[in-house]
């Protein structure tokens, strides 16, 4: 047993160290390397006690000839220039039950990071932090940290039973400390992050901070937003949502902004530009800037670049005080191979599989969790339920969900082991994602769990009990990459590629989507928004506007990249701001300007949002005429308004064009891309137009129009 604590390969050192008895005595033993002497304080009696050193590597054991019990003793430690008087560490009974342990090996405990990681209590009257990792191949852990001069030696922790977590309860620590354990493993030890830690140091540096997020006295205020958002059905409502990459959003004299700044910056330009939720590039903690955020190590941290997690909680409250829903990208599809992190966490393949076959992604050279294993599918579940339970999120993005689903995602032959049916489904991360969207939408109702899946994996956005996957929603990536593949086209080509304009009403229906201009189409050479676009300056902020239109008028939910919204010239450069400067240039500023009047006429008008899936809300007026490049189509909502919407793909006008309509009415120009007011020519119908009796596109009237050149039209009944 010695020898054991000695080489910090003790898996119970409260069997030694600490209050122990021999018939009617009481033997206490304390064991530290860097103490001159230590003697034992009977609280009771007033008296000091000074303890024997037994070895010369630091173990001390004083003999008091009756019982004494735990709290009847505290230990006055001397060091070289210090003293301390504390309680005695291996005094403690443990805090974590043994039924919340057998919850998480069995994979059920939702709350489990209320148990693991760091946490600020009252244990046994005695005010301190209890930390405990799991870690089941470990010979030995330790807290290391400040508080003890990051020595192994000196906070051995003690395994609870079979279920491979390590638990200490360290008396009179307290919010603030820099903690890591240190695990010993086959080859030696290693230093690791918790994987359940609160806050971190900010980068480069990455010990964990001891945080109190869980019973902080932050006061939320978003009470009257929580309420409505459980009253609510968003699949019927308009969702309008601006992507943000935080550190690249807006800076001061090149300086990161911090939550709460970015709060109120971000809270006063979504407003005015009528989005109804945000969207975070991932903002749990993350070593690398150049990943985005995409490479987390600290999934349970808000990341310290811009604050601490209180002052997330501000952003998170202020921002729904002020009706705006924020949703943030997450990570459960893998994690980066950093020495300090999750990687071969305990010695072994711990959180990941194995076999690089299974357990290693070639695109982005990081592991892969192991979706089978019950405490990783709890770690990754119950991080989850911590962002909605502890922020009040309204929504996760989860990004890369076919790498997720598919075995030989990215693999050539022989680098993929197939399934039990010899299939390429990975049916443990489907099990995983059917019960992590089941359990958030039971627990939380109303939120947003959206899938970034790239491929036809059917029914992604059905629920469990048919067989779906069971989110939300699900990015309508067929969509994006057609669309942009055809307004990258001279407009001269595009009726040969008719097809790309029209085919995602084919399957806009099948799913719950979101139409997305991400990020991720505005880096690495692919160019901007209106860099993509082609012609001269005219033609591509024509087409901008032309895009822009066409996606806020087309069945289902919008997103839309920061800077896509004022034509940003550069890629986007996650390393500086956007280019603010362009507003002070007209044409800027009116491209901004239809965004903002595209998300008011979508608020406002049920049509655009109120059946966004399935055929009631959508009907083609005309989706043939690929000699013209133009379609033209009909939004609908429950109670019988709708919208005609025209859309003409060419810098030519199409004068005396006929357009069949429901009604023999006047109907009204409500929008037109090509407005002065929007930076166009005002090319139009002068605002009213009248309906004759013409049979057309199988109507039984139809209406006379003006299309203005790479522009849109939105028509409705004038009452």
């Amino acid at each position: 047993m010695f020898e054991q604590i000695y080489q910090c390969k003790c898996h119970d050192p409260f069997q030694y160290l600490g209050l122990h008895y021999e018939k009617n005595n009481s033997i206490i033993r304390v064991y530290d390397p860097y103490a001159i002497k230590v003697h034992i304080i009977l609280k009771k009696e007033i008296k000091e006690i000074v303890a024997k050193k037994i070895d010369s590597r630091g173990l001390f054991e004083v003999k008091i000839n009756k019982k004494i019990f735990n709290r009847d003793y505290k230990l006055r430690i001397f060091y070289p220039g210090s003293i301390i008087t504390t309680s005695d560490v291996y005094s403690f009974l443990p805090v974590i039950s043994d039924y919340d342990l057998y919850l998480f090996n069995e994979g059920k405990n939702r709350f489990i990071y209320k148990h693991l990681g760091s946490h600020p209590i009252i244990h046994d009257g005695i005010k301190g932090v209890n930390f405990a990792v799991w870690a089941p191949n470990a010979k030995g852990v330790s807290v290391v940290g400040n508080f003890n001069n990051w020595d192994g030696r000196r906070h051995q922790m003690r395994v609870r039973g079979s279920s491979g977590v390590w638990e200490l309860f360290i008396p009179n620590l307290k919010e603030g400390e820099l903690y890591k354990f240190e695990i010993r493993t086959e080859e030696g030890p290693v230093v690791k992050i918790d994987p359940y830690g609160f806050y971190f140091e900010k980068r480069p540096k990455n010990a964990n901070i001891v945080f109190d997020v869980l019973n902080n006295e932050f006061k939320w205020t978003d009470e009257e937003w929580m309420k409505i958002r459980d009253k609510r059905n968003r699949i019927n409502e308009p969702i309008s949502i601006y992507e943000v990459h935080l550190g690249s959003w807006k800076r001061k004299n090149g300086e990161f902004l911090s939550y709460r700044e970015l709060a109120h910056n971000l809270v006063e330009y979504v407003k005015k530009m009528g989005f109804t939720h945000i969207e975070l590039l991932p903002i749990m903690e993350h070593p690398l800037d150049a990943s985005w955020g995409y490479q987390v190590t600290g999934y349970y941290a808000p990341t310290s670049r811009y604050g601490n997690p209180e002052d997330f909680k501000y952003f998170v409250n202020y921002m729904h005080e002020n009706g705006i829903g924020v949703i943030l990208d997450w990570v459960p599809a893998h994690f980066p191979t950093d020495l300090f992190g999750l990687a071969r966490y305990d010695g072994t393949a711990l959180y990941e599989h194995v076999d690089p076959r299974k357990g290693y992604h070639p695109d982005w050279n990081t592991y892969i969790f192991n979706y089978g294993r019950n405490e990783v599918k709890n770690f990754l579940t119950s991080n989850a339920i911590y962002w909605y339970d502890n922020y009040h999120v309204d929504g996760l993005r989860i990004d890369a969900v076919a790498s997720m689903l598919y075995l030989d995602y990215s693999r050539k032959p022989g680098e993929w082991i197939p399934n039990i049916y010899g299939g390429n489904e990975n049916l443990e991360a489907i099990a995983f994602l059917q019960e992590l969207n089941s359990t958030c939408y039971e627990l939380f109702g109303n939120i947003m769990m959206i899938a970034e899946e790239s491929t036809a994996w059917p029914n992604v956005s059905k629920p469990t009990y048919i067989g779906g996957l069971g989110f939300g929603y699900k990015w309508n990536l067929g969509w994006m990459n057609d669309t942009l593949s055809y307004f990258k086209l001279d407009p001269i080509y595009r009726k040969y590629h008719h097809n790309k304009i029209t085919f995602s009403l084919f399957y806009a229906f099948n799913e719950n989507f979101i139409l997305p201009l991400s990020h991720d189409e505005v880096v690495h050479g692919k160019g901007s928004l209106i860099n993509k676009m082609p012609g001269d300056e005219w033609q591509k902020f024509a087409n901008l506007r032309l895009l822009l239109s066409y996606m806020w008028t087309h069945p289902g939910k919008k997103m839309l990249f920061m800077g896509g919204e004022f034509a940003q010239w550069k890629e986007w450069d996650f390393d500086s701001e956007l280019d603010w400067y362009l507003l002070d240039f007209e044409k800027h500023r009116k491209l901004q300007k239809i965004v903002i009047d595209l998300n008011k006429i979508y608020i406002e008008n049920p049509e655009f949002y109120e059946i966004d899936y399935n055929f009631n809300g959508f009907q083609w007026i005309d989706c043939n005429d690929s000699q013209n490049s133009v379609i033209s189509f009909l939004r609908k909502d429950s109670s019988g308004n709708y919208s005609i919407i025209v859309c003409n793909f060419t810098p030519v006008v199409r004068q005396n064009y006929r357009v069949g309509c429901p009604d023999l009415t006047n109907y009204k120009e409500i929008f037109n891309s090509d407005s002065e007011y929007y930076g166009g020519a005002n090319v139009g119908n002068l605002g009213k137009i009248k309906a004759e009796k013409i049979k057309f596109h199988g109507f039984d009237y139809s209406i006379n129009l003006t299309l203005p050149p790479l522009g849109v039209i939105i028509l409705k009944r004038d009452e």
